[in-house]
């Protein structure tokens, strides 16, 4: 969800995005944190290129089109309603980037706590164990439960994805419906107003 959600609102009407430049890429990159992501990205020592760069965003782009193809027949978001690569294509697109670094379940088992598997790579470049790591995530979620769960947000000006947590959410976050009523009321009060 994280890559994905490097399209946002920019504030001002518009869209941002975190991966547009290289500074940014390498700046969103430092950012992350969690389970697949390798030390290395977390302590700063990966920066970005523009090769790099472009690598992510295809996967993005993947990722974001199969979001797309999840929520059919209903509209994606709306950033990307314009310019979705075909399914087909973002499907091999994000398996081949996944297939890019080879790794093997390794088993830990310390003698205090419970056993736990992780992921055991032969690859040295961690360039290529970023891009595969992100195409792995989602490959994850994209073939787990929590998909089901997944929404576009069709606030004014929203251009997010999100897991639905709970059974009345209809947007990303708070500030969003607060975004999406204050737009209800206008038209409704722009309505009542060309009546009188």
């Amino acid at each position: 969800m994280e890559l994905a959600s490097t399209i946002h609102h920019d504030g001002d009407g518009g869209v941002a995005d975190d991966l547009e430049t290289v500074r940014g890429t390498t700046r969103w990159i430092q950012q992350q944190t969690g389970d697949t992501t390798p030390q290395e990205f977390l302590t700063g020592e990966l920066v970005a290129d523009e090769e790099l760069r472009d690598e992510i965003v295809g996967v993005r782009r993947a990722v974001r089109a199969l979001f797309a193809r999840v929520l059919s027949p209903a509209p994606p978001s709306p950033a990307d309603a314009h310019r979705l690569m075909p399914a087909d294509e973002a499907l091999a697109h994000l398996n081949a980037a996944a297939a890019r670094e080879l790794v093997a379940p390794q088993l830990e088992w310390p003698a205090e706590r419970a056993p736990a598997a992780r992921l055991l790579s032969a690859e040295g470049d961690p360039r290529v164990r970023l891009v595969a790591a992100l195409a792995r995530d989602a490959v994850d979620f994209l073939s787990g439960p929590e998909r089901e769960q997944l929404r576009a947000c069709h606030a004014p000006r929203c251009v997010r994805y999100f897991i639905k947590s709970h059974g009345r959410q209809e947007w990303c976050k708070p500030s969003c419906g607060n975004r999406a009523r204050v737009a209800r009321h206008y038209e409704r009060t722009r309505g009542t107003a060309g009546q009188g």
